[in-house]
């Protein structure tokens, strides 16, 4: 069992950056692989980012691609989502999601654990 937790979420103006962050219980955590996604009201959850178990493959959503960097620190069992450039359109509910050996999926369906989410507002 893994228990995920989102923070770092906030009301941003257009531009600015945000750090998320998920930390991840248990002593395992560098066997899984990573991912964020997001819900925008109305929407149905996307993928933005993930990362392989060791860090060393990660995957973008095109739409965020050059602007957002996934990466995860072992030793404090979290990962981490740099998101700058902001957009309105980046406006969601962020998750992270994990999935035990994998080396990072676009697919919700392939992820087994979940956080609660943090909410991301950006205005213009």
């Amino acid at each position: 069992q893994v228990q995920l937790v989102e923070s770092g979420g906030g009301l941003v103006q257009a531009g600015d950056s945000l750090r998320l962050s998920c930390a991840a219980s248990g002593r395992t955590f560098n066997t899984y692989a990573m991912g964020w996604f997001r819900q925008a009201p109305g929407k149905e959850r996307e993928f933005v980012a993930a990362i392989s178990w060791d860090g060393r493959r990660t995957y973008y959503a095109e739409s965020v691609k050059g602007r957002f960097t996934i990466s995860r620190d072992n030793a404090k069992n979290t990962v981490y989502l740099q998101m700058n450039s902001l957009k309105p359109e980046d406006t969601a509910v962020y998750y992270c999601a994990a999935v035990k050996f994998g080396i990072g999926s676009s697919d919700a369906a392939e992820y087994t654990y979940w956080g609660q989410g943090t909410q991301v507002t950006c205005s213009s």
